[in-house]
């Protein structure tokens, strides 16, 4: 009987204490790690592809790589933090739900900093800016439109839960469409003319017209464009704005200097996918 006992506690102890350096282990091990989350289907801000490249990442799961603008700076970023760089693909909806549970440690995917989202975020400065367009099938008269006001009467389309949605109610008149939750499907449906016109960031919009021939790009004048802040941030885990980690991320992105940004998005809009 005793020995019975004793070969039992001495076998609780091993799995105790196999139980707390898997715990170390895994700890450790996320202390060495930069883990982002973005859609990969938003090119050239990120997208997800077969090759391997200079670029590119490797995503989580086995599911291929992540390239794009914002992989490289993710990139840059990490390795500027000291860490390897993790790329979770996560749908837009779920990348604020995986910051605040820890599943991931940034959101890098072309995302702006507004009030809604800023309740549960904290957004560093912001990366990127550019400006909003139009786009719609190169065939159309609306490819010569030069002011938003003038999609009054037509079909436009954005993507859900962000501001390109938001800002078409901006335009009198206009047949606002049930939104899509990625750019891949808003694209399908301007082709199958099921809406006249998606909105989209002009690296976006240029993207996407380079990979789809049959469709162009509407630049707005002056004055006469959507009213929306189009700069995207990185955003971290809520009230984490004045811990060490915040200021480490902040602190990396602004070394690296809005020439090498341009650079960075002119070269990633250059090897974006070209296929549909």
């Amino acid at each position: 009987m005793f020995m019975k006992k004793t070969c039992a506690a001495l076998l609780a102890g091993a799995l105790l204490l196999t139980g707390c350096g898997s715990s170390s282990s895994s700890s450790d091990a996320k202390k060495d790690t930069f883990t982002v989350g973005m859609e990969a289907a938003y090119q050239p801000f990120n997208w997800q592809t077969s090759k391997k490249t200079a670029t590119s990442v490797k995503l989580e799961g086995g599911a291929g790589y992540a390239d794009g603008y914002d992989v490289v700076m993710a990139s840059k970023i990490a390795k500027k933090l000291g860490k390897k760089l993790v790329v979770k693909k996560i749908a837009w909806d779920g990348l604020q739900p995986a910051v605040a549970s820890g599943e991931i440690d940034a959101i890098i995917a072309g995302m702006t900093a507004n009030k809604d989202r800023e309740k549960g975020l904290d957004f560093t400065t912001p990366y990127y800016q550019s400006d909003m367009v139009m786009i719609v099938r190169k065939n159309s008269k609306m490819a010569k439109f030069t002011d938003i006001q003038q999609f009054g009467g037509y079909k436009v389309s954005g993507q859900k839960n962000t501001n390109y949605d938001t800002i078409i109610d901006q335009i009198k008149n206009v047949k606002h469409q049930t939104p899509k939750a990625t750019y891949p499907e808003l694209v399908v449906a301007l082709q199958q003319k099921d809406t006249d016109g998606i909105t989209a960031e002009q690296p976006v919009g240029n993207g996407i017209c380079k990979a789809n021939k049959d469709l162009t790009m509407v630049k707005f004048k002056k004055g006469h464009n959507f009213k929306v802040d189009t700069s995207v941030s990185i955003g971290l885990k809520n009230n984490t704005r004045k811990t060490a980690e915040f200021k480490k991320v902040q602190k990396a992105l602004d070394s690296i200097s809005q020439k090498e940004r341009l650079k960075i998005m002119e070269e990633a809009v250059n090897r974006a996918p070209t296929s549909k």
